[in-house]
């Protein structure tokens, strides 16, 4: 193994895995993530296992990529079986929550405004000490999961975690929600948690030299995967990002609803989604245009691509603070975004409510109330950032759905006015059983299922939001576009779909009112002086 200061390669990228799937925010609760297992790996796996040619044949159109099917040929459902074996039998737990949480469930329906003490006894015995039973103020009968006990509980499987590691040629990933990882598809695959602080050294190494040998003796490395481990790694120098010390507030987008604020003070980066470096066509700021140190990193909400732990991962030893939104622990669909970062290694985890004001270095930072686009549940986890830079305010507003318009005009004097605002037009959303479905004991029935999207604004409700926070700039991000976005999200649009009509209809009203709108693409800077 090699002794010498090396790099990391700028190529080299990470895979989360949780039981051999990619991870997100509802595998990382032990809230959550058993219902996951149960109620969709679970069955994909069988699918696959029963019907391997329906899923190789269904992924021949590229149009049901992001849909219920494995992308494992056929030769590979023994793996797959053996998977499915192994995850019944260690993961039988998962499978007995799941069903109390059904049976709690049905216990709960029965009660019309009595006392509910006499139920605690009737709880499922896996569930005696982790609920509260509660009514909300219309008598309607509900659980509180105690989350924080659930991670000390068996529920909680660092087991379980592990990461793959890998060089890439280019953008084009396979979609990874619905396909698991299997033994050989990559010689790297180390059997680590998330918070490991071998993962930290080797990041560290994408802009400071430090020892392959000893960072493989930190994770791990067996001696059949020692090529492989030195492989990532070079003499080479990467590029230094030169500190900003100009005037103002430098913003540079990276992609998605990832952009960084810099003054000579401080850094702030929304929604880390990061792309590796690789010779390219497409121009794109990379890892190596980050600063070294990331003083405050925002999350707009838990969803796979604006909290994404594959690039948070690689980040955490260059960040600071951590702000999340804070959740709402009567809702099983709105898991503690901070529990889940503490719990995989995030040191400085801060949660921020509705207009409540950080300071920071030169400015502050305020939650903005964030509704809609998560089909109407009570999830409360979700919150755009107004953040104040040298004397500039931009709003980053994520997904937010301006259902209700006068929340807006509510907010005109606290925010306003604005130099940017950044906002999500994803309008055609997928349905809630997309995203949500494990979730749910009873299954919603279609036409509910597809009335109740995750969508964000169209082009007449963020006029709204236009018409009330008056921004001087307006640029449309968070579409899912660049490239390197296509393993979580599958989506590519052309000018006639639903997302780009709506958003190039919104671009022409700021236009015609001397507003200057864009919508980003790879890469943009701007800087506000």
């Amino acid at each position: 193994m090699l002794e010498r200061p090396m790099y990391l390669k700028p190529d080299v990228a990470i895979e989360p895995l949780f039981n051999q799937w990619y991870v997100w925010w509802y595998l990382l609760s032990p809230a959550t993530a058993p219902l996951f297992v149960s109620r969709l790996h679970l069955k994909l796996m069988q699918s696959f296992v029963a019907n391997p040619d329906v899923h190789v044949a269904a992924l021949q159109n590229p149009a049901l990529m992001g849909g219920p099917f494995i992308n494992h040929p056929v030769s590979r459902v023994g793996d797959v079986k053996a998977l499915l074996d192994r995850t019944t039998k260690e993961h039988a737990d998962f499978l007995a929550y799941t069903k109390a949480l059904a049976d709690l469930e049905q216990l709960l329906a029965s009660s019309k405004g009595e006392s509910l003490e006499p139920l605690y006894a009737k709880v499922p015995d896996m569930l005696r000490g982790y609920v509260e039973l509660t009514y909300d103020l219309a008598h309607r009968a509900n659980a509180r999961i105690m989350e924080p006990l659930l991670y000390r509980s068996s529920l909680y499987k660092e087991s379980s975690q592990s990461v793959s590691l890998m060089r890439v040629t280019g953008d084009a990933r396979k979609y990874v929600f619905s396909t698991p990882r299997l033994e050989g598809d990559t010689p790297l695959w180390l059997q680590v948690p998330f918070r490991h602080e071998g993962l930290d050294a080797l990041f560290r190494m994408r802009h400071t030299p430090g020892n392959p040998g000893q960072v493989a003796e930190m994770l791990g490395v067996p001696s059949s995967a020692a090529d492989a481990f030195a492989d990532l790694f070079t003499d080479v120098a990467p590029r230094k990002p030169e500190p900003y010390t100009g005037p103002g507030v430098r913003v540079r987008y990276f992609g998605h609803a990832c952009v960084l604020m810099e003054t000579r003070e401080v850094s702030v980066l929304t929604d880390p989604v990061i792309s590796y470096e690789f010779p390219t066509e497409q121009p794109r700021f990379t890892h190596a245009d980050l600063p070294e140190k990331i003083d405050y990193v925002l999350i707009t909400h838990g969803h796979a691509d604006h909290l994404m732990m594959e690039t948070l991962i690689q980040l955490r030893h260059r960040i600071g603070t951590i702000v999340v939104p804070r959740a709402n622990a009567f809702s099983l669909a709105d898991p503690s975004l901070r529990l889940m970062l503490e719990k995989t290694g995030f040191r400085n985890v801060v949660e921020i409510d509705d207009l409540q004001e950080i300071r920071i270095p030169g400015g502050s930072l305020m939650g903005i109330p964030f509704i809609g686009e998560h089909s109407d549940l009570s999830v409360q986890a979700k919150t755009a950032h107004l953040v104040k830079l040298g004397g500039r305010a931009m709003l980053m507003a994520a997904d937010s759905n301006a259902l209700e318009p006068r929340m807006y005009e509510h907010l005109q004097e606290l925010v306003g006015p604005l130099d940017a605002l950044y906002l999500g037009m994803e309008c055609e959303g997928g349905p809630m059983s997309w995203m949500y479905g494990p979730l749910l004991s009873n299954p919603l029935p279609r036409k509910m299922d597809q009335s109740r999207r995750l969508n964000g604004s169209d082009s007449a409700r963020a006029t709204e939001i236009l018409n009330h926070l008056k921004p001087r700039e307006s640029f449309v991000y968070a579409m899912g576009q660049e490239p390197w976005l296509r393993h979580v999200m599958v989506l590519q649009y052309d000018e006639t779909a639903p997302q780009m009509i709506e958003s190039n209809k919104f671009l022409e009203v700021c236009r015609g009112r001397n507003i200057p709108a864009e919508r980003p693409f790879l890469r943009m800077e701007r800087v506000l002086e």
